[in-house]
C-alpha cells in the first residue's frame, strides 16, 4: 500500500516512520524542507498511485480547512482523503460534503498516542462509510499496537464520529491529569511525607489507580524531582474546551472534566504545584511545549 501525508511535525514524523515499518509506502510533504519527502502537494500527489489515500495530519482549524480545500481542488473521484488531526466533529462533516461533492472520499481519525506512538502505536477512533473504513484498514492496521484490533481501533461511526469520540477522550485525559496533579500538591505540602516521587511509583503495581499518566507522573518526577524547571502555566488544546460545550449543549453534568478545564486557565494567573504537573504531564505524552520557572 502506498498513502500520501500531509503534515511531518511532532505526531505525523513520527507516524511516516511507523507507517514505512508496518509496511505502508509513504511519501510525505510538509512545508519543512529538512523533513518532506516531496517538494509540494503537487509532487506528492503524483507520486501517490490511484485512487489515492491522503492522510492529513496539520494543526486543526485554517491549516486543516485550506489543506482540505486544495485537496478538493486537486484529487480525483474516487480518491480518500482521512484528517487525522484533532479537527472539531463538525468541520469533518463540512468537508465531508466539500468533497463529496467532487467525488473524493473523506473520513476522520482522532489518534492518542503522543509523541510515544512511534514505540508503542496509537489509539484510534475513525468515522466514516464503513467501506472507506474498510479499504484504510492496512493503515490504521500499521499505526495501532499489535494484539487485538479492538483493543486500539474503533470504527465509531458516521463522517465526524471519529473526531467527537477523540474530543470525549481528551476530555476524560483533563479530568485524570487534574486529579493527580491535585494529588501531588496534597502530598507534597505535607511535612510528614518524606518520600514524594516513591509514593507514586509505589502505586505503579497493583493499585486502582495505575495507569500510564501515572507512569509518566513518575518519569517527570524523575527527571525533575521538585518541578523546579517548569511553571505552572497550562495551555489548552481546544477538546477540553469543545467536550465542556458539548456537555452543556446536551445537558450532560460533566464537572470533573469542566473543573479541570478551569483549573488550566487558573494556572495562567496564580503559582500552583498542581498545574506544574499537568504541564509536566503534557509535556510527557505529547511532547507539548512548557514554559521555564519564573
Amino acid at each position: 500500500m502506498h498513502i500520501g501525508l500531509i503534515g511531518l511535525g511532532k505526531m505525523g514524523f513520527n507516524m511516516r516512520e511507523r507507517l514505512r515499518n508496518g509496511g505502508v509506502e509513504v511519501t510525505g510533504y510538509d512545508r519543512n524542507p529538512d523533513v518532506t519527502d516531496a517538494a509540494s502537494i503537487d509532487e506528492l500527489l503524483a507520486a501517490v498511485p490511484t485512487p489515492r489515500l491522503i492522510w492529513v495530519m496539520v494543526p486543526a482549524g485554517d491549516i486543516t480547512d485550506a489543506v482540505i480545500k486544495e485537496l478538493g481542488e486537486k484529487l480525483n473521484e474516487g480518491d480518500l482523503v482521512i484528517d487525522g488531526g484533532n479537527s472539531r466533529f463538525t468541520e469533518d462533516q463540512k468537508h465531508g460534503e466539500l468533497l463529496a461533492a467532487k467525488g473524493i472520499h473523506f473520513a476522520d481519525c482522532g489518534v492518542s498516542g503522543g509523541v510515544w506512538g512511534l514505540q508503542n502505536g496509537y489509539g484510534l477512533m475513525a468515522g466514516g462509510d464503513a467501506a472507506d473504513i474498510e479499504r484504510a484498514l492496512p493503515v490504521f492496521d500499521a499505526l495501532r499496537p499489535e494484539g487485538d484490533r479492538a483493543d486500539s481501533f474503533v470504527h465509531v461511526g458516521g463522517i465526524g464520529a471519529g473526531h467527537y469520540a477523540k474530543m470525549v477522550h481528551n476530555g476524560i485525559e483533563y479530568g485524570l491529569m487534574q486529579a493527580y496533579a491535585e494529588g501531588y500538591q496534597l502530598l507534597a505540602s505535607k511535612d510528614i511525607i518524606s518520600d514524594l516521587p516513591g509514593t507514586f511509583r509505589a502505586w505503579q503495581k497493583g493499585t486502582v489507580v495505575r495507569s500510564w499518566l501515572l507512569d509518566l507522573l513518575v518519569k517527570a518526577l524523575d527527571e525533575d524531582p521538585g518541578l523546579q524547571n517548569i511553571d505552572d502555566y497550562v495551555e489548552d488544546s481546544g477538546e477540553g474546551r469543545w467536550t465542556v460545550e458539548e456537555a452543556i449543549a446536551n445537558a450532560i453534568p460533566a464537572p470533573a472534566i469542566t473543573a479541570a478545564l478551569f483549573a488550566r486557565f487558573e494556572s495562567r494567573e496564580d503559582s500552583s504545584p498542581a498545574m506544574k504537573m499537568v504541564s509536566a504531564l503534557r509535556h510527557q505524552f505529547g511532547g507539548h511545549a512548557t514554559r521555564p520557572a519564573k
